[in-house]
């Protein structure tokens, strides 16, 4: 038997590494399968060059535990260790087996996992002992190595009959709860579900009708699939994989919209299927279920530092070597070549949606309600994800049709162009309260866009920007002629004592609401419009709007809101009122505007109710 002490520069390694270096216990698991599954793989890429030249036999990795000895063992038939292995790979913290391995056949050996040589340690995260009972595919001796958490090791010959390693840990008893099935089945499914070697837990079970009851046979229970749809090419699948594949993942999700197989070698390695799902106006909902995988080895669904935020909202998986990990692969690491994946993937995506519409324009827009918010989300977000999407960005009207940004500036240029050369875009929120407005604009001759998304207010803030001379405005910010203002004019303006007059008649009869103002403005809107109008200002409204996002704008959400009393001077019963203002019929008017806007409402709706029928007697 050999005694010694690790080579570590502390004798405090093992608290450090419980503590720092792993940011969850349960990562355990992981490492040790991980690191089972990295000698399998060493062993396959001896054999295909020759330097191995016995039988395979059956590869695979088996996870099983007892209860009673508290002991959870992983063990796998890879290409197990010497003595001096042991002594240089593990008893040398830090110095790892499988970059010296890589080094040796990186042309070869593409699915190696390990990188830092401290996952094995993270196996003293749950255990008081651990012991390496282990024979390399070399002609040497079986060996055993036992460490209780501190410096100090034992290594001594062992029989064992199969090459390979078992990794038997002795679970602490703060750490019980790993020692069940369930838990440890979970565990796997999570962080081993799709490992490139067979991962073996427990047996299968069948019903047993003598017993009546389920009974394990002598069949192993494999928990991962070793071929998982991104691995394979997108030649070689159909639509209704994918979506199984999507089944797979979210089992309680509606079917996706439409997905991207990613696949690139050069300049870095990165693979994956990233899924648009049926996305609701809520943004934070569908976060975190891209998965990213390294080498088929889960590492989170936090994946901010390398997918763009607005990608967020999709699902799917990524899997890529080449992300840059920290030793314990649970935080991504920021650098250039993350920043070039993030690219990539902006990039495809925005192509791929650029394929779609246009090859079957048709299925995009039908699919644009529930995809619009992403893209919006994209624009808003990313400069270089703008440059592409405008391409297929559509804007849709009260009619239900869309239009890419160059389509409509052709549609609406000639009629929406105001004297001073801007092209105003009109839109409506809610076409049933806003119909008054979306009415008299067509009957100019104007088309009405239809803005409903969550972020279309900041949208319009930021084409008004990106697009030439263009402003965008609510139908009900003004009266149709003010909105987009041509050189003639619809009607006599009063003069300023008999203006103001007819608005101080109405001032006194506007009725009080809590954090609601009224201006009283007076405009020749032409014979046959209606005689009082409510309009809301464009950029107090959007502010507003804004202030609930934003809440550096928070000022502009405690502002009360701020309406105009429009009343047009060219109608018959407006005029009647300069000369001789009835009160009831003023407050007639009035309550008839309020009513129009969905703001006449309690006590004072139904003193409108009783005086309309007074009138009608």
């Amino acid at each position: 038997m050999k005694q010694g002490n690790i080579g570590v520069t502390t004798e405090n390694i093992f608290p450090v590494i419980k503590k720092f270096l792993y940011s969850d216990h349960e990562i355990f698991l992981r490492e040790i399968v991980s690191n089972a599954v990295d000698a399998t793989q060493k062993l396959k890429t001896l054999e295909g060059k020759g330097e191995f030249k016995g039988e395979l036999g059956e590869l695979k990795v088996t996870v099983s535990f007892d209860k009673e000895a508290k002991t959870i063992t992983v063990s796998d038939r890879g290409i197990g260790m010497t003595a001096d292995e042991i002594d240089k790979y593990i008893n040398q913290i830090a110095f790892s087996g499988a970059n010296d391995f890589l080094d040796k056949y990186k042309d070869d050996a593409t699915q190696i996992i390990g990188h830092f040589g401290l996952g094995f340690y993270s196996s003293f995260m749950v255990s008081d002992r651990v012991d390496i009972i282990t024979k390399s595919y070399k002609d040497a001796p079986a060996v055993k190595w036992s460490c209780d958490g501190s410096p100090e090791y034992t290594i001594e010959e062992t029989d064992k009959a199969d090459r390979g390693t078992d990794i038997v840990m002795h679970i602490s008893e703060d750490c019980e709860e790993f020692l069940d099935k369930w838990k440890l089945e979970g565990l796997l499914k999570k962080y081993c579900h799709f490992l490139a070697v067979p991962v073996a837990f427990g047996k299968k079970t069948k019903w047993d009708e003598e017993q009546k009851k389920s009974v394990e046979t002598d069949e192993d229970e494999i928990i991962n699939d070793v071929e998982p749809l991104w691995t394979r090419k997108p030649g070689d699948l159909k639509d209704e994989d994918y979506k199984q594949f999507y089944r797979h993942l979210y089992p309680m999700a509606d079917e996706p919209l439409f997905w991207i197989h990613l696949n690139v070698d050069y300049p870095f390695n990165l693979t994956g299927i990233l899924y648009f799902p049926k996305i609701k106006n809520q943004l934070d909902i569908q976060r975190n279920k891209i998965q990213l995988y390294c080498n088929q080895v889960f590492v989170t669904d936090q994946v901010e530092g390398i997918v763009p935020e607005f990608l967020t909202l999709l699902h799917g998986v990524i899997d890529s070597p080449d992300i840059p990990l920290n030793v314990s692969r649970s935080y991504l690491q920021s650098d250039s070549n993350v920043k070039k994946i993030s690219q990539y993937i902006t990039k495809k995506v925005a192509d791929r949606l650029n394929s779609i519409f246009k090859n079957e324009r048709k299925e995009f827009e039908e699919k644009w309600d529930d995809i619009s918010i992403f893209i919006d989300y994209g624009m808003l977000s990313e400069e270089q994800f703008y440059d592409k999407a405008r391409q297929f960005f559509l804007l849709k009207d009260t009619d239900g049709k869309y239009f890419t940004l160059d389509e409509y500036k052709t549609l609406t240029e000639s009629a929406q162009t105001n004297k001073d050369g801007n092209l105003v875009y009109l839109y409506a929120q809610d076409p049933e309260a806003q119909y008054t407005y979306i009415e008299a604009a067509r009957n100019k001759g104007y088309n009405v866009l239809l803005m409903q998304g969550q972020l279309d207010t900041p949208l319009i803030n930021m084409l008004e920007q990106k697009l030439e001379k263009t402003t965008f405005s609510r139908v009900d910010a003004d009266v149709i002629d003010r909105l987009i203002v041509k050189d003639d004019s619809t009607g006599t303006e009063l003069g300023k004592e008999e203006s103001e007059k007819l608005q101080n008649a109405f001032k006194e009869l506007l009725p009080k609401m809590d954090k609601t103002e009224f201006n009283v403005q007076t405009s020749a809107l032409g014979i046959g419009q209606l005689p009082v109008m409510i309009t809301q200002s464009e950029y107090m409204r959007r502010m507003k709007e804004m202030s609930r996002m934003n809440p550096g704008m928070a000022f502009y959400g405690e502002m009360p809101d701020t309406y105009n009393l429009v009343l047009n001077t060219d109608d018959e019963i407006i005029k009647s009122c300069i000369e001789n203002p009835d009160n009831e019929k003023i407050s007639q008017l009035i309550d008839i505007a309020l009513l129009q806007n969905g703001m006449l409402k309690g006590e004072a709706l139904t003193k409108f109710v009783k005086r309309s029928v007074s009138m009608i007697k």
